[in-house]
């Protein structure tokens, strides 16, 4: 449970163009995300937590780390379209979008994760520790200073674009 306090959208003043993109993403995610760019304490952080507090709750594959969507096949990974098309009833949850925030010091192995060693050594099976960019999966990726980041940990996040909503923040494009 979060105890962070959250700005309401509609009461920011100003920013009018970011908040109109990140209305254009939130109506058509294939837009695959938004750069915000501004000095230090104009209120982008501010603006982005309210926006994913305003946004509807989503419908999610109860037990997926990926955060599935159980009514479209196209939106879920193997394991629950396999489930899916063996004609299995998918449980459901509904979770509230949420700001997934990426710290500068991640490593590759927890941006989009690793072999589940645990698994592997009790189990004897090959299985996914799924890193940050599942959890951020059909949420808010937040990116503070992108400019910061290792350029192969960034090369890695636009690879993932197209499928997240990410936000991102920074003085530099990458």
């Amino acid at each position: 449970m979060s105890r962070r306090v959250v700005f309401p959208f509609p009461a920011i003043v100003g920013m009018e163009k970011a908040k109109l993109a990140l209305l254009a993403v939130a109506v058509n995610p294939s837009i695959g995300g938004v750069l915000l760019r501004g000095d230090k304490g104009t209120g982008k952080t501010t603006l982005v937590r309210s926006f994913a507090d305003v946004l509807p709750e989503i419908e999610v594959v109860a037990d997926c780390p990926f955060n599935c969507d159980p009514h479209d096949p196209q939106l879920m990974c193997d394991s629950c379209y396999a489930r899916y098309q063996r004609g299995e009833k998918l449980p459901m949850a509904v979770r509230k979008m949420r700001v997934v925030d990426l710290p500068l010091s991640i490593t590759v192995d927890r941006l989009i994760g690793t072999l589940d060693i645990k698994r592997a050594i009790t189990e004897g099976v090959r299985a996914l520790q799924p890193g940050l960019l599942a959890e951020a999966n059909r949420n808010i990726l937040y990116i503070d200073e992108v400019n910061l980041l290792d350029d192969y940990i960034v090369d890695v996040i636009l690879d993932a674009a197209p499928t997240a909503g990410i936000s991102w923040r920074g003085r530099a494009c990458p």
